[in-house]
């Protein structure tokens, strides 16, 4: 594929960093190369270098926007909480949508961005995550069971108590006395691609420090590895509110920085606000 000219940026919520490029005009990577372009942007050394690739492309009719995010492997993922902060930043500074509250389509449902800045630029994105899904069948999870909640996982001759939520992609939340023990090269693949989940599955270690306060380690689906995870943040802290282990309103320590999020009740199931911020690194243009 030709790719001289073609204009992006490169940017990162709390370490998780991606190449954005604008498709609200114009298709510059045509869908059947979107796979090969991800995987070979985000080969560290050899490209940008990146956890994934998103796609700003022109609302379906639901929203204001619409978000797509590709993973370093080339699939494609429903949603991604450091990626749509990315995102919302992307097209309020460049004033693709210039609003305070935006309305973004993603795989996994609409998603609704507060931004707040000063003199146009934006700095803190609130985003509502939605209701989430402790149904089994919809995180997926091969299970006769309609919650996975504290379930015993056999992973590498090692038994391991994990939950499992989806908020539009899905995560298994372990809790661990410390996460400074985890090895995460041999544990991380071996869950994600656990028998249990027909379409893998984000994978996070929490050491709870307080009711208010907990830290978090990432193996992050079709990434590996990943110093935050804004979906996985809010899972966390909605496995943990489910099971009376964390508080509503909770701060979240990454190796990248902290994220606030906010549970709420809706309609006798939980959803989540999450709250941080998103970085520009550098414009530029591939040659």
């Amino acid at each position: 594929m030709n790719l001289k000219g073609l204009e992006f940026s490169k940017m990162h919520g709390l370490g998780n960093d991606y190449v954005v490029i604008d498709e609200s005009k114009e298709i510059k990577i045509v869908e059947e190369n979107k796979t090969d372009f991800s995987i070979e942007v985000c080969r560290r050394g050899f490209s940008v270098g990146a956890d994934g690739v998103i796609f700003v492309n022109k609302a379906n009719g639901k929203g204001d926007i619409r978000f797509r995010i590709f993973n370093a492997d080339g699939s494609e993922a429903e949603m991604c909480g450091n990626g749509i902060r990315c995102f919302s930043k992307f097209i309020y500074d460049k004033d693709i949508v210039k609003k305070d509250i935006i309305h973004v389509e993603t795989l996994g449902g609409i998603k609704i961005v507060e931004v707040s800045g000063e003199n146009g630029i934006s700095t803190t994105f609130r985003v509502d995550m939605g209701l989430s899904s402790f149904n089994t069948n919809e995180i997926p999870v091969i299970s006769e069971k309609y919650e996975f909640l504290e379930e015993e996982l056999i992973v590498d001759n090692e038994k391991i108590s994990l939950s499992a939520v989806s908020v539009g992609n899905p995560h298994g939340i372990i809790f661990v006395d410390s996460i400074d023990c985890i090895d995460l090269d041999r544990l991380g693949p071996a869950i994600e691609n656990h028998e249990l989940f027909p379409e893998r599955i984000n994978v996070h270690f929490i050491e709870i420090i307080s009711d208010k306060e907990i830290k978090m380690l990432t193996w992050e689906r079709g990434a590996g590895y990943t110093h935050a995870c804004g979906t996985g943040a809010t899972s966390s802290v909605l496995i943990g509110y489910k099971l009376s282990k964390l508080d509503n309103e909770v701060l979240v320590h990454l190796p990248g920085g902290d994220l606030e999020i906010e549970v709420y009740e809706k309609d006798d199931n939980l959803g989540a606000f999450m709250k941080g911020d998103a970085n520009l690194v550098f414009d530029g243009k591939f040659n």
